[in-house]
């Protein structure tokens, strides 16, 4: 089994597309996959998948849905000055490290 890649986002930060039919759209990611390098953005990579009627869905039909996307294919966008940016890695008060925006310089990781 492939091990988990150190990704630069995380589920609930909001991206910008930048490559691929969906470029240029942001949303909010719903799931990360590190041992593949993909996270499911909301709204972003829709498919649609042909479901047979089952107990559950006795209906059956065609579902939409968000497929995975690479990692590299997104920039996380700063909750602070909204601008799509890199990251660089900040020193805190307490001596761990944080995720902070490259343009405005704020810290991105408010839990730790």
């Amino acid at each position: 089994m492939a091990e988990a890649q150190k990704m630069h986002v995380k589920k609930g930060d909001t991206v910008l597309v930048l490559s691929g039919k969906d470029k240029g759209k942001k949303g909010k990611i719903i799931e990360s996959q590190p041992t593949k390098s993909k996270i499911v953005v909301e709204g972003v990579n829709k498919v649609k998948r042909h479901t047979k009627p089952t107990q559950k869905m006795p209906q059956g039909g065609i579902l939409t849905k968000e497929a995975p996307i690479h990692s590299s294919n997104v920039m996380l966008v700063c909750p602070a000055c909204d601008k799509p940016t890199r990251i660089k890695k900040a020193a805190l008060a307490s001596g761990s490290l944080a995720r902070a925006c490259k343009k405005c310089g704020e810290i991105i990781d408010k839990d730790k």
